[in-house]
């Protein structure tokens, strides 16, 4: 051959190119030693190469499919910072003014030719007048509640302090609903917005501070148990605790004051949970259950009936003796039973909480299982009350007894979450 080359290598080198230009994209190229007189394209293809050959072919597809769905991935990034640029430019024009040029702000929104710019200038404005229309009703409600005080203890001075915080609070709302107006008609620039908020916030502080001295000044002039605790929201984190625990019991009478109009069910009114046992001793009414009083996980169905806005007082005694019980609403007894886990004493050391069912010692709370609405003269006794010491209980008789165990007092209470703390007024509409 010229050059020295052997003729093998040439007949070879044709060959692969042959089969090349027959069959295959991307490929390896394999030379075979093959007779003269056998097609040698068949023979290339039918060698034991082949199954190398569809190895490579199908990593190669796989390949291929891995960067497609990477370049999928990357384009959605892209999207993304390219949506969140353009907010970046269009805050940035708001807050520069609309005669100030910046980087971008040719850009115009494609798809739609409104405006929506202005709408996000406008959103801390109205966060803002949410959070103060939310401070104004709690300052009415803790001033309603002033006003029931002072019925009580009337006097020019507290009516003259009414009038001066309700004129406050009067002012406060129409300013507010003079800046809601503004902003809809786009009158407020930033400056004149910024000092009228902070005015408005230094009058409710001043407005908030004059009615927690005057409630400082309530709660230290009425008796430590003339309270009532109210849990307005089904929550999982609003409730109380009583800072003793109860002791080793084998019988007892628990009395309170309700007041719901909750459904279905208003909850649990107080949970006492021990190590072991999260259910030792629970009042509930749960969905459309009747209430059911729970002693060491063993149930008793009561014929309470209370969710009518109103307030009642309840009372339930029990003694380990064969499990009896009995039921009082308003001073008459509405059912009995036994077998209320007989022979079981009450645990002692437990922890026990007003307003929550407790799945754990001291938490575990459900939401759906939070007393809603209002409780007051909460009292634990180690024995069975006779029907007359319940009657005058009910009655707020001047002969109502106080709890051996555990008694209402402020000072025996924490409360959290937001739960709040009232004059009690269920026994000024008995009396």
């Amino acid at each position: 051959m010229p050059g020295g080359i052997p003729w093998c290598f040439v007949v070879l080198f044709a060959v692969c190119l042959e089969c090349l230009a027959q069959n295959f994209g991307q490929t390896r190229f394999i030379c075979t030693s093959v007779p003269v007189d056998m097609d040698m394209c068949t023979s290339v293809q039918s060698s034991g190469n082949a199954e190398d050959l569809k190895t490579n072919v199908l990593q190669l597809r796989e390949t291929v499919l891995q960067q497609k769905e990477t370049i999928m991935n990357q384009k959605e990034t892209i999207r993304e910072l390219t949506t969140k640029l353009g907010r970046c430019e269009s805050q940035s024009l708001l807050e520069s003014g609309p005669n100030e040029a910046k980087p971008g702000a040719g850009r115009k929104q494609s798809g739609s030719g409104k405006n929506t710019m202005g709408d996000l200038s406008r959103t801390p404005a109205a966060e803002t007048l949410s959070q103060l229309g939310q401070t104004l009703q709690s300052l009415k409600t803790r001033l309603e509640n002033l006003e029931q005080y002072s019925r009580l203890n009337s006097s020019s001075q507290t009516n003259s302090l009414k009038d001066m915080l309700q004129n406050k609070i009067d002012d406060l709302e129409k300013q507010v609903l003079s800046r809601v107006n503004s902003l809809e008609e786009g009158k407020l620039n930033p400056k004149n917005e910024t000092e009228e908020r902070v005015k408005i916030e230094s009058t409710l502080t001043s407005l908030h501070q004059r009615i927690s001295d005057l409630e400082k000044g309530q709660k230290d002039n009425r008796p430590g148990d003339k309270f009532q605790l109210t849990f307005p929201l089904r929550t999982n984190y609003m409730y109380a605790k009583v800072k003793k625990s109860l002791p080793e019991m084998y019988a007892f009478t628990i009395c309170m004051w309700l007041k719901s109009n909750a459904s279905p069910g208003v909850g649990t009114p107080f949970s006492y949970a021990v190590p072991g046992q999260a259910n030792e001793l629970v009042l509930i009414e749960w969905g459309n259950n009747p209430m059911e009083i729970l002693i060491n996980d063993k149930v008793a169905k009561l014929p309470f009936v209370i969710n009518d806005g109103k307030w009642h007082h309840i009372c339930i005694t029990w003694t380990t003796r064969d499990g009896v019980w009995e039921a009082y609403q308003d001073g008459t007894q509405g059912g009995n039973g036994e077998n209320l886990a007989p022979y079981h004493p009450i645990k002692p050391q437990g922890v026990l909480v007003l307003g929550q069912e407790q799945d754990t010692l001291g938490g575990g709370f459900d939401a759906t299982q939070a007393f809603v609405g209002e409780l007051a003269h909460f009292n634990i006794w180690d024995r069975k009350l006779t029907s007359g010491e319940i009657y005058n209980l009910a009655t707020c008789s001047t002969k109502a007894l106080s709890g051996n165990v555990i008694a209402w007092a402020e000072t025996n209470i924490d409360i959290y979450g937001g739960a709040t703390k009232w004059t009690f007024e269920a026994c000024r509409q008995i009396n």
